[in-house]
């Protein structure tokens, strides 16, 4: 497990791992314990091979300790979450941003505001050259001005203060028109595109402020979107499911039909008085689907046929760094999020709650005391990961999913990790079948 190694193994090797899960076991061991199942060669050239591995460090590996400050300082910023827009022309019932406003005045970023947000961040990265920003909202094509005069003014102090900045926006469709396609694609190096799949689920919860459902409207922008954008710019659809629609690898089909072959379909932030909430109960249908949607990706790819979902997407060969794999996102530390005030928060699902103020574009970050919480928060303070196989690919959970639903930064959320790790067997799985084994749930 902290080798972070991958292994296809056979019947017999499977077979002698299983037998001996804590030690490395002699030849002779093996062979007393399933030569007379498997025979005697055979059990001794596995555990030969299983022995070459181990001398490599890829099987009964150790956790290596990395010193704490290396993981749990305060670090430069390099990402950050504009909200541009706490106002939106949809009133999607899971939003956990109250519709838009996030429980206070609706408002769009002024323009000089999107801007001190570029000089914030490139002061505060320091001598990090590569910046990310992701326009938010509420809806962000509200406050199309302000992404607009952002960008170009990002644009223009890129070389003089040596960064390169790359733009994110997040986006319901309504607002799409040809000038905001045209601007979108020209400028964001990666568009999110929500849409929750089939028009019966996607209009049961994303609605219009009249009631109408968005599908019809949002659809055909999304077509042209990508029409338009070319191959060297990055996308996804980005849908949610809840208890009201558990057969979501029926709306990953119905996405993937439209057109759309970058999908993610992910589960509802909800608090479980709801009643589209998901409870421990739906936990088995859920892995079931999962499974389900995993066999539909591989029949899809061996038929030569272009598709990612993205909670499937794992990379064993490089991947994140090993302080990116204890931390995850850097949310409060490396990563922020600002408010149209100006206010800045640890990311945006805090944005709104004022004992998450960590400072403002105007007065800087000050309170350090909350960035160290996120900061020294990881895989190594959470004591549910300690023997998780999972957890230097899920770092530990969302720090807010883990603060609002797990009980604290520390205590991952239980439904959370259940789903995760389901998600990483269904990508080890798709991993498999790259190399050629026939797998298949």
């Amino acid at each position: 497990m902290e080798s972070g190694a991958v292994h296809l193994p056979d019947d017999v090797s499977f077979a002698v791992l299983a037998a001996f899960p804590d030690k490395l076991p002699t030849a002779d061991e093996a062979v007393a314990a399933l030569g007379a199942e498997y025979g005697e060669n055979a059990v001794r050239e596995a555990a030969a091979e299983i022995k070459e591995l181990a001398d490599d460090d890829m099987l009964y590996t150790s956790a290596e300790v990395i010193p704490t400050p290396v993981y749990s300082s305060l670090m430069p910023v390099k990402a950050m979450c504009l909200h541009v827009a706490h106002d939106c022309n949809l009133r999607c019932g899971y939003c956990f941003a109250s519709q838009g406003d996030y429980h206070g005045a609706r408002g769009i970023m002024p323009p000089e505001t999107g801007k001190k947000a570029i000089d914030f961040i490139a002061a505060a990265s320091k001598g990090r050259k590569n910046i990310e920003i992701d326009f938010f909202g509420g809806e962000p094509t509200m406050a199309m001005r302000t992404v607009k005069e952002t960008v170009a003014y990002a644009r223009s102090i890129e070389k003089d203060s040596g960064k390169n900045f790359r733009f994110t926006i997040t986006t319901n469709g309504l607002l799409l028109n040809d000038d905001n396609i045209d601007f979108i694609n020209a400028e964001m190096s990666n568009v999110v595109l929500s849409l929750d799949g089939r028009r019966i689920v996607n209009d049961n919860m994303r609605k219009c402020v009249d009631g109408s459902g968005s599908y019809d409207i949002i659809v055909p922008k999304f077509k042209k979107l990508l029409e338009k954008r070319g191959s060297d710019k990055s996308y996804y659809l980005r849908g949610t499911f809840t208890r009201e629609n558990l057969d979501f690898a029926s709306d990953f089909e119905h996405i993937y039909g439209l057109g759309f072959d970058e999908i993610s379909i992910e589960p509802v932030t909800a608090t479980p008085d709801k009643p589209y909430a998901l409870r421990d109960e739906d936990l088995p249908r859920i892995a079931e689907e999962y499974e389900k949607l995993t066999n539909i990706i591989l029949k899809l790819r061996s038929e030569g046929k272009k598709v990612n979902f993205f909670h499937f997407m794992v990379d064993l060969d490089g991947g994140p760094c090993a302080v990116k794999r204890l931390k995850g996102c850097g949310a409060g530390n490396e990563y922020v999020a600002v408010a149209p005030d100006g206010s800045i928060y640890p990311c945006h699902q805090f944005v709104g709650m004022e004992e998450y103020r960590i400072g403002s574009l105007d007065e800087g970050i000050i309170r350090d005391d909350i960035r160290r919480v996120f900061a020294q928060s990881s895989i190594m303070s959470k004591p549910a990961c300690k023997d998780c196989f999972a957890k230097y690919n899920c770092s530990g959970g969302c720090a807010a999913g883990n603060i609002f639903y797990g009980g604290g930064i520390d205590s991952p959320n239980t439904q959370a990790c259940f789903m995760q790790k389901k998600r990483l067997e269904c990508a080890l799985v798709l991993k498999a079948a790259e190399s050629g084994a026939h797998v298949e749930f």
